[in-house]
């Protein structure tokens, strides 16, 4: 179940409640790790945008989608979530896929490799 901890804009998830969000199709997984990370493995379908170049490419994230934010353990991605709800997404549909990819890939889930989806 999402949780969010006072002052944060956004909910925190599992990889699980992650997988189960993106498969219903009304939300969008954001990696905002590096390239080299990204390409070391990534959830299958992920969006990639660095967080240093989230500000500068807010305009590709979707406004009617949930936002799933991840990157390796979860601070990153919890940054991204806090820039998004700073350039008015709706704090509602912003999500902190906490444990990061390792644990995504560790657990089997769909994963892509290489710079491509």
């Amino acid at each position: 179940m999402p949780t969010r901890n006072p002052g944060e804009p956004y909910y925190r998830i599992s990889i699980d409640e992650a997988e189960e969000m993106q498969a219903s199709g009304d939300a969008v997984v954001v990696d905002v790790r590096a390239l080299d990370e990204y390409a070391e493995g990534h959830i299958k379908g992920a969006l990639f945008i660095h967080v240093d170049t989230l500000l500068g490419r807010i305009d590709e994230l979707p406004q009617d989608k949930d936002l799933l934010f991840i990157c390796a353990i979860g601070v990153r991605s919890g940054l991204a979530a806090e820039m998004a709800a700073a350039m008015g997404f709706d704090s509602e549909r912003l999500y902190n896929i906490e444990a990061g990819t390792p644990a995504w890939i560790e657990a089997g889930k769909p994963t892509s490799y290489g710079s491509d989806e």
